[in-house]
């Protein structure tokens, strides 16, 4: 036996329980990876939350939980040997002593200097981030707003932008602010009256709700400069909808090159173990949260 994250109910994270199930084994074309870290993504939560969230995802009761993971290769196959390091996304599975998936679908080598912990947030948030800068054609001498730039996902847009050369503009409550500045953004405050604190940017990119777009086309920003990853299938002016899976073929190892090198960091908020699932998925649903939450097996 081993042990998984799972719920039989769709609601907050008391409907999370962590439970022994039978240890699965790989499969022909697949490898069984021992999962060390899982990082908390909105999507996470919000599968589990909300069925008509859940059933746009194929995503049925009774289910596991989270998408990304970190660990070790124990049982190997093709493209992955037992013994190696990698990262991943297995799609309401992934907080489990063990993860089974295809080699080849979206399962990473971990680099050399990357923590699991840090692996373990790297794919949703970090092609999630990077969609969004290439939706708007960030690029070098660009001012961008990006909303909820302290966020799991605005971490790593904000340092994508400033590698990019553009300078950047993040929303956050004041009291984000010195860490935000940390990062090389310069924080506004969200909330009422946005665009008159925004100054004068070129992009934005909204990554919570519609606040941030809105304050750009009010500005004057195209709407094809603008984009958003969480305002649904249609954000309002005309402006473009994208997320992770948007991404281009080799965007998540870029960035994990990145932090190997050290031209980009990932801020933790908190590390929880497994049997703490439940007080993980609370902070980070809050939305409240300066950078990752991750659980540890």
């Amino acid at each position: 036996m081993s042990r998984a994250v799972v719920y039989e109910k769709f609601g907050g994270p008391e409907v999370l329980d962590l439970r022994e199930v039978p240890e699965p084994h790989a499969g022909p074309g697949e490898v069984r990876v021992r999962v060390t870290a899982a990082g908390l993504n909105p999507m996470d939560w919000a599968l589990a939350a909300r069925p008509e969230a859940a059933a746009r995802f194929g995503v049925t009761l009774p289910s596991g939980f989270g998408y990304d993971f970190a660990g070790v290769v124990d049982e190997g196959g093709p493209r992955a040997a037992a013994g190696d390091r990698v990262y991943g996304g297995a799609l309401g599975r992934a907080v489990a002593d063990f993860v089974v998936v295809k080699a080849e679908d979206s399962l990473f080598p971990t680099p050399d200097g990357v923590s699991d912990e840090v692996a373990s947030t790297l794919p949703v948030a970090g092609a999630s981030a990077a969609a969004a800068l290439a939706a708007v054609g960030l690029r070098a001498g660009d001012t961008v707003l990006i909303g909820g730039a302290a966020g799991g996902v605005g971490i790593f847009a904000v340092q994508l932008a400033r590698l990019a050369g553009a300078t950047v503009i993040g929303t956050a409550s004041e009291a984000t602010f010195p860490f935000l500045r940390e990062l090389g953004a310069e924080p506004v405050a969200y909330g009422p009256g946005l665009a008159g604190r925004a100054g004068k940017p070129t992009a934005a990119i909204d990554l919570f709700g519609t606040e941030t777009a809105e304050a750009a086309l009010e500005l004057g920003v195209p709407p094809e400069r603008i984009a958003t990853i969480a305002a649904g299938p249609n954000p309002p002016g005309g402006v473009r909808a994208t997320g992770g899976y948007d991404a281009e073929p080799g965007a998540v190892e870029r960035i994990a090159d990145a932090v190997a090198a050290g031209r980009l960091t990932v801020p933790t908020a908190a590390v929880f173990p497994v049997d703490r699932i439940r007080d993980a998925v609370a902070l980070q649903a809050g939305r409240h949260v300066h950078g990752k939450v991750v659980v540890t097996l």
